[in-house]
């Protein structure tokens, strides 16, 4: 269908060009995700989502709708059909399917939707493969009139194309959604037993994911002026306001880390600095580069692996907590809890060495003493 829309030619270069943001976007959700990373068979089926069932059904929809408005109007013209198909008809059809998966991954796959930060990257990375698809298609159809009118080099629509879609605002789609994300995020963790509260947070996050989305669309009617002020006084700010929203709970879940775990100090499985520990990033970073100094790069992964599996554990509790013991509880726990031991010869030194290094305030860390730590057992995994 993009190919019939663009040519050949057209989605090769669109292909070509569009990629771009494309590694940059997934690296910043991923980076955001650090602390107990989503599967990736969730991140792959978010972004093929969003590249391909939600842009089918965008393009056939918006198409549809768009002709409709032109044919059964009388006073509407194509330009004007157009403006009133991406103000009004886009923002409600495309958000509405990126939000499909979202619902779906929170419905099937709840275990790993554990709270504010999933949502987003979820929403977030199936943005992206919509976004993806869709800039395919504006490029390519962008290449496609240059071709017709004989127009290159930078005044170009292909070079214009690419500036406004790729270079100043790759993260428009990702933002949009991200309200979606965010609003299942919250109910996941803030109302895991109400579920008319849920419905209805959902419902005013995809709003305001159209209302956003309209709005950026209806800008480009306005004229360049028109087009710099709702870019520089609206959607910069809400993008600066999105990206400490998501650190910040990052940071809240980090801090719930050392509350969880804390049954297990008791009961021998963790020493009581490291939950402490598992709750900073900087602490977790020392950590993997003590191991890489001194036991080598497999030591740096099974320290990765020992606290990814530390903190999959502290919010399975919590999971627990908030909307109760699922019947495999027990077997998860078990599981995870086997996880920590395998690697624990390995990220408890290290992490432990990490803490009390990061803890000295009378000169930088050193990690090659460590601070005076014990080294981590030989032997890497």
């Amino acid at each position: 269908m993009v190919r019939r829309e663009t040519g050949t030619e057209g989605l090769l270069v669109g292909l070509g060009l569009a990629v771009f943001p494309v590694p940059l976007l997934v690296a910043a959700f991923r980076w955001l995700d650090r602390i107990e990373p989503e599967p990736r068979r969730n991140l792959a089926f978010a972004f093929s989502w969003g590249a391909c069932a939600a842009a089918l059904v965008a393009l056939v929809t918006n198409g549809f709708a768009t002709d409709w408005l032109a044919a059964n109007i009388a006073s509407t013209s194509p330009s004007e059909a157009e403006t009133w198909g991406a103000t009004a008809i886009a923002p409600v059809v495309e958000e509405t399917v990126k939000a499909a998966a979202v619902l779906l991954l929170y419905r099937f796959r709840r275990r790993d939707f554990d709270g504010i930060t999933d949502g987003i990257v979820i929403a977030g990375i199936t943005a992206t493969g919509f976004a993806f698809t869709e800039n395919i298609v504006y490029l390519g159809n962008a290449f496609g009139e240059d071709q017709s009118m004989g127009h290159t080099g930078l005044d170009s629509l292909t070079v214009g194309t690419f500036f406004v879609r790729i270079i100043i605002s790759p993260f428009a789609h990702p933002l949009f959604t991200i309200l979606t994300g965010l609003a299942f995020g919250i109910a996941a963790t803030r109302y895991p037993r109400r579920r008319a509260a849920r419905i209805a947070l959902a419902a005013l996050g995809l709003l305001t994911a159209v209302l956003l989305h309209a709005i950026w669309n209806a800008a480009s009617s306005l004229g360049d002026v028109g087009f710099l002020l709702v870019y520089g006084l609206f959607m910069v700010p809400v993008f600066l306001a999105l990206t400490a929203l998501a650190v910040w709970a990052r940071k809240q879940e980090l801090l719930s880390l050392p509350g969880y775990l804390a049954p297990y100090i008791t009961a021998g499985w963790l020493t009581p600095a490291e939950p402490d520990a598992l709750a900073s990033l900087k602490t977790r970073a020392l950590a993997r580069d003590i191991a890489r100094r001194t036991e080598g790069p497999a030591a740096a992964r099974a320290v990765t692996a020992y606290t990814t599996a530390a903190t999959a554990l502290s919010f399975h509790r919590r999971r627990a907590h908030l909307r109760g013991p699922d019947p495999d509880f027990t077997t998860r726990e078990q599981y995870l809890l086997q996880r920590v031991r395998q690697y624990q010869r390995w990220g408890r030194p290290a992490l432990t060495c990490a803490w009390r290094t990061s803890r000295r305030t009378d000169d930088p860390p050193n990690v090659t003493d460590a601070g005076g730590c014990s080294r981590p057992v030989s032997g890497a995994p």
